[in-house]
């Protein structure tokens, strides 16, 4: 029988204590096991534009290219791989075109995170500074790792790790969604085990916590509490951006026939479609 993890979701975005508005954006589509985040940039409000086409664009792909049906094997890598980028590049387009058409939403863009779990894996899909992390057995990792002028400064050791988070220019992202007609996607499967817990962040709550603390608090057994909690947290740091995570954890295998769907964010899933590999040629 197909293995399978019930997932339970849970997603907060908040102002901050900063910024006039919200230009971060959060969907989850429990039943595909999706979850997408997006950090907006842009004057006018088109950060906002950018990140809502981004996080809409993306589910609408995945979703209907999934459909309603279930794995009964694992799906190969290279598909899910090849579904979310081409999800990402509908996305790049999508900010482009709109951009074109609205002359004051010129320039804007977003970065972004996706997690798509399927069978025993989780593949994320990243471009620029909104990050991923897993929690498992106490330890937090990040899965990420940043497109930004910082970042590169850091793997080039010209900073510490300790100077780069009091750095000036940590928001320089090197890439961005909606920026560019060429777009690169880093994309990595990985592993998930029953008690895993999973965290896509904007670099609002990145930037305003250490891991340490990110860990302390993620550890609460409940999400409701744990989100609400990072998010607390930031502001209390000073809140000097937009703040949003969502949490994803992964409860012990069920052996359940077909997919249910429960409240407060859990779906019993079982993975992508067997059907996948058929519409990529």
């Amino acid at each position: 029988m197909t293995r399978r993890f019930l997932l339970e979701f849970v997603t907060r975005s908040d102002t901050g204590l900063v910024r006039a508005a919200n230009e971060d954006a959060v969907a989850v589509s429990a039943a595909h096991g999706l979850a997408v985040l997006a950090d907006g940039m842009g004057g006018y409000s088109a950060g906002e534009v950018a990140s809502n086409i981004a996080t809409t664009v993306i589910c609408q792909a995945v979703e209907k290219r999934l459909g309603k049906r279930a794995w009964r094997r694992a799906p190969d890598a290279g598909a899910v791989r090849q579904l979310l980028a081409s999800a990402v590049e509908f996305a790049n387009d999508a900010i482009l075109a709109s951009a074109r058409r609205q002359p004051e939403h010129a320039g804007m863009g977003t970065t972004l995170v996706v997690g798509l779990f399927h069978h025993d894996q989780i593949t994320i899909a990243h471009v620029g500074d909104s990050r991923a992390y897993r929690l498992r057995q106490g330890r937090l990792e990040q899965l990420t790792h940043d497109h930004s002028l910082l970042q590169e400064e850091l793997d080039a050791g010209l900073i510490s790790p300790e100077q780069a988070r009091f750095a000036d220019h940590k928001n320089l992202v090197t890439r961005a969604v909606g920026i560019e007609p060429a777009l690169a996607v880093e994309i990595h499967e990985h592993q998930v085990a029953a008690g895993d817990l999973y965290l896509l962040c904007s670099d609002g709550l990145s930037d305003m916590l250490a891991e340490e603390e990110i860990a302390e608090l993620a550890r609460d057994a409940d999400l409701q509490h744990a989100a609400d909690a990072l998010v607390q947290r930031a502001n209390q740091h000073g809140g000097h951006d937009n703040i949003s995570v969502i949490l994803a954890r992964v409860l012990p295998r069920l052996h359940t026939q077909g997919p249910s769907q429960h409240q407060s964010g859990r779906a019993v899933w079982p993975g992508l479609l067997a059907w996948l590999a058929h519409w990529i040629k």
